[in-house]
């Protein structure tokens, strides 16, 4: 009597199944432990891998020709090449935390009263219940953090920002577990005047983000526009972003850069009793926003005291150069290229400002305004009003003025100080030169006619 041969599997591919389920389940494992997609998504991830995993298995377990055992073979191995890079990635890229593993553990957070962190915590605490450690220091924060005396920290993004200042390794010690945004309500500082008639002061805040305008951040351009309706005459004073400076409102000295993280109000407040001046208006742009007014008016020619390549890579020469937004951008934030450093930034940003002013006061631009402000959007924040800009803007085509723009700059020397804002750590500042600063006021006194 004939017996039917028992087929027989060789162990490398009972071993290659195996190994395709233990690699699956450990991946499935890992989405569900860094909980990065939804329950109805990571289950049709489970029902798909699972199907994988089985028809792959039948390749190679099931009697079929040595051809299709081999394809069967060949495709197994790419999914597991797959699967292992998705593991490194995941593991080298993703939050391993959750906000659900901070339960009842101790989060790190700074003690003076802001509205926007009260808010965190409020959210913070709907979803999880943890223990609050408040510090008066943030470098004191920073350091239990990084010795694991706190489980977490808990701040603003512009106070994240001034942590790297003096440790640019920072960025690289943490991962991001809850992140969110808060609308706070802006006080209104506005001292309204008839700007088509009268002398008016703006300041102008340029923070170091991309995207929306109104995030909270350090101001790394700051800038006066004194303007006078009447004499046909803009004067431009820049200040520079490590400025040495009394802090509005608060009991310390401090950059003037970090006055933004406590909002645009304060820096106003901050230079008006540097200068002794009174602001009437602010505009706050960002990044982003420079970019789409320099394209929104075509283009603009500045003019650059020196030939110099950015860390762009972009190439300017001396004289005036025609640039776009991109090319602006980069030229108003370059300071490595050059001996001066900060200062001599200052300047190319004040010569972007009157770029920007004789493109946008040419009768080109002036009789498309409408059409340019839609384009910018929420480019800018502003508490001109827009009645206000279309009277102004109104008045200048009627008139067709030549206005005179005139630049300065306060002055310092560099040292080394403890700021308000990052208390235990002595950071670059620059100490005012008080011949500037008097020298500027007066200067603001002569546009304002007293």
């Amino acid at each position: 009597m004939a017996k039917v041969k028992k087929h027989k599997i060789m162990p490398f591919f009972k071993y290659l199944a195996g190994v395709l389920f233990i690699v699956t389940l450990i991946v499935l494992l890992l989405f569900k432990f860094i909980d990065i997609l939804p329950g109805e998504y990571f289950l049709v991830l489970a029902v798909l891998m699972g199907l994988i995993v089985l028809f792959l298995s039948s390749l190679i377990l099931i009697r079929h020709g040595p051809k299709r055992r081999a394809i069967g073979t060949f495709l197994s191995l790419i999914y597991l090449v797959i699967l292992v890079l998705v593991i490194i990635y995941e593991l080298k890229n993703s939050n391993y935390e959750k906000i659900g593993n901070l339960n009842n553990k101790t989060i790190g957070s700074l003690a003076f009263n802001s509205e926007g962190l009260n808010g965190a915590k409020e959210k913070l605490e709907k979803k999880i219940k943890p223990n609050f450690k408040t510090y008066d220091d943030i470098s004191k924060l920073k350091k239990d953090f990084l010795e694991r005396k706190v489980d977490a920290i808990l701040l603003e993004n512009a106070v994240l920002a001034i942590l790297s200042e003096d440790d640019e390794e920072f960025m690289n010690c943490y991962d991001v577990v809850f992140n969110f945004s808060l609308d706070v309500e802006t006080e209104n500082i506005t001292k309204e005047v008839d700007i088509t008639k009268d002398t008016f002061s703006v300041y102008i805040s340029g923070v170091d983000t991309y995207g929306v305008v109104s995030s909270v951040a350090r101001s790394d351009v700051n800038m006066i526009l004194t303007v006078n309706p009447k004499t046909h005459k803009v004067l431009v004073t820049s200040i520079p972003r490590d400025y040495y400076v009394n802090l509005a409102d608060k009991s310390g000295k401090d950059k003037l850069t970090h006055a933004g993280i406590y909002g645009v109000e304060t820096s106003v407040k901050t230079l008006e009793e540097l200068l002794n001046i009174k602001i009437n208006y602010y505009i706050k742009v960002n990044f982003t926003s420079l970019v789409k007014v320099v394209n929104a008016l075509g283009g603009v020619k500045v003019y650059s005291k020196y030939a110099f390549t950015s860390r762009d890579g972009y190439s300017y020469k001396q004289g005036y150069n025609t640039v776009n937004g991109e090319k602006a951008l980069s030229f108003v934030r370059e300071r490595k290229a050059f001996n001066g450093g900060d200062r001599v930034r200052i300047e190319n940003q004040a010569a972007m400002v009157s770029a920007l002013i004789d493109k946008a006061i040419s009768p080109a631009i002036l009789t498309k305004y409408n059409n340019i402000l839609k384009t910018l959007g929420n480019s800018f924040i502003t508490n001109i009003s827009t009645d206000s800009i279309t009277e102004f803007i109104k008045k200048q085509i009627d008139d067709m003025p030549n206005w005179e723009v005139v630049n300065q700059a306060l002055d310092g020397t560099d040292s080394y100080q403890y700021t308000y804002s990052y208390q235990g750590v002595k950071l670059y500042v620059m100490m005012p030169n008080m011949d500037t600063v008097i020298n500027a006021q007066n200067k603001i006194k002569e546009i304002y006619g007293n």
